[in-house]
């Protein structure tokens, strides 16, 4: 089981709906270019959105953003 923070659950769903989708999407390993593409947006919306959601889930920098969208879809599909 990950280790993350008690309110983990709770800071994942202060996102908004689009944000939470870029999440689960990062957690899948897609980059920004494949983000645009596949949402339909510029990467600079992507990049603003990255953003936002680590200041909602108190994350420094994109490498732990990364970690923890990784970790949040592996344990959400059982991996």
């Amino acid at each position: 089981m990950p280790s993350w923070p008690e309110s983990a659950g709770s800071s994942v769903e202060k996102l908004t709906d689009r944000e939470f989708e870029v999440f689960q999407l990062i957690g899948q390993g897609l980059g920004t270019k494949e983000l645009a593409a596949r949402l339909h947006v510029s990467p600079k919306t992507v990049e603003v959105h990255r953003a936002n959601i680590k200041v909602k889930l108190q994350l420094k920098t994109m490498a732990e953003l990364i970690r923890y969208a990784v970790r949040w879809v592996e344990s959400e599909h059982g991996a």
